[in-house]
């Protein structure tokens, strides 16, 4: 499947030598979900993350680290809604 979705974030440095300008990586991923789940993994590293859509994927998206939280939440509250309610009976 053809990758459309893509994650960069900030890389660590491998030794203290080398110093970047901006040690970042990009990996690619097919689907939303996918992204997400790496997304999601670096983001409790600690690490800086943006992502977005690669064109021509339609429709285009950018998410910044800004919004990056924001992201990840979207289809929790679906999920979470559409769950069944326990039993207290």
């Amino acid at each position: 499947m053809t990758p459309a979705w893509y994650v960069t974030f900030e890389s660590r440095p491998r030794n203290l030598r080398a110093k970047r300008r901006s040690p970042r990586e990009t990996r690619t991923f097919a689907t939303e979900g996918e992204a997400k789940i790496f997304a999601r993994s670096k983001v409790e590293e600690g690490l800086i993350v943006s992502t977005g859509t690669i064109n021509p994927y339609l429709p285009r998206r950018h998410i910044p680290s800004s919004q990056v939280h924001q992201w990840l939440s979207e289809g929790q509250e679906d999920s979470a809604e559409s769950a069944p309610l326990p039993d207290n009976e």
